[in-house]
Formats: C-alpha cells, sequence, structure tokens
C-alpha cells in the first residue's frame, strides 16, 4: 500500500463545507519500531527501555567485519564525542547481525576496541532477526573462503537515533560525517527538526 493510498483511506468522505463532520486523518506509523529483546556484552537482557532517560544510538554489525563496521563505529564515537556534555544523554549500542560468533564475551572484546562507549548486544538467530525485522535492517550470511569461519554478513550500515524507551527519532547515513551526526543528534536532543 502506498503513502497516497494510505492517506486516501484516511481522508474524510466529505468536506467539512458539505456539513459532515471532518475526521482527523490517522497517524502514520514510524518507520520504525525500535523493539528488541536482547543480551549485553554481560550476559545480561535487555531491549530498548533498558537505558532508562538516555537516547538510543543503534548500530547493526558483526565483530569480524573488516571494513565497514570499524569505520562507523570510530565515526560515530567521534560524534559522541564532539556532543560534549550532551554524550551522557546517550547510549550507542552495537546490536551484532552474527549471533553464531558474536558471543557476549567475543562484542566485549570487539567494543572495547572502539570509542564512544558502546554496549554490544546478541541474542539467539530469532531474537536477532526480530531486532532486525523491527529496524528494517538487511543481513544476510555471504559465503567467503577467506574470512573467519567462512563467511561475511553484509548489513544495512545505517546508524538509527531512538528517543528514550526507544521511539524511532531519525537514522544516519553512512555518507554523514562525524560533525554532521553530531549537530543532527544535539538539534534532536535540543527539540529542534531533524
Amino acid at each position: 500500500m502506498s503513502f497516497l493510498s494510505t492517506f486516501a483511506d484516511a481522508a474524510p468522505a466529505s468536506c467539512c463545507c458539505g456539513g459532515a463532520a471532518a475526521a482527523a486523518p490517522a497517524p502514520m506509523p514510524a518507520p520504525i519500531d525500535g523493539a528488541f529483546s536482547l543480551v549485553d556484552h554481560f550476559g545480561t537482557p535487555v531491549d530498548q527501555r533498558s537505558y532508562g532517560d538516555r537516547h538510543l544510538l543503534v548500530f547493526f554489525g558483526f565483530s569480524h567485519c573488516a571494513v565497514v563496521c570499524p569505520r562507523e563505529l570510530a565515526k560515530l564515537g567521534a560524534a559522541l564525542r564532539a556532543l560534549g556534555p550532551l554524550a551522557a544523554r546517550v547510549q550507542p549500542l552495537y546490536v551484532s547481525v552474527d549471533p553464531a560468533r558474536d558471543t557476549p564475551a567475543v562484542l566485549r572484546a570487539c567494543v572495547a576496541r572502539h570509542p564512544g562507549g558502546f554496549v554490544g548486544l546478541t541474542g539467539s538467530e530469532a531474537q536477532v532477526e526480530a531486532a532486525k525485522k523491527s529496524f528494517r535492517v538487511f543481513a544476510r550470511r555471504v559465503p567467503d573462503a577467506a574470512a573467519p569461519g567462512g563467511y561475511v554478513v553484509p548489513h544495512t550500515a545505517l546508524a538509527y537515533f531512538m528517543a528514550p524507551g526507544g521511539r524511532y527519532l531519525a537514522h544516519f547515513a553512512e555518507s554523514l560525517d562525524a560533525p554532521a551526526v553530531a549537530a543532527r543528534m544535539t538539534g534532536l536532543m535540543q527539540g529542534d527538526t531533524p
């Protein structure tokens, strides 16, 4: 169903000038649900409400990623540093798309190599699939004889910025640099339009 057909379905049958009461259009659903139920890199079960009043900066990847994940984690870490004191209001999360290899201990070692204070999240195959679906993340195992374990996991390389409790605010493309990401997060946390 397209946006226009959804809008048309929500529009009142007649206008207010015709005497019928105008119905308010139904609100559009958020593009990202933001729900997850995973395990953090200490083995503690967590979900989108586990981080209290902090915003969530969520990036999906895997510990054996050679290029994209290290580059994006470094960039997001630099963006968090650029926030200054506002960074205390953000919890960065690194969600594994490779639960077969990314145990809590593996993720703990992985995020320790990157700036920003990321918490690594993993879970069962079913839990990770549910989180991917919630964030509309693509990730699929692809054979690669040169990679550890004989495969890689190409994946969506967007960072998601969520309000406390997991409500979607924005997503940041790979093409945005650290200052641009920091500026967008600052604006969103201060109530400006994205």
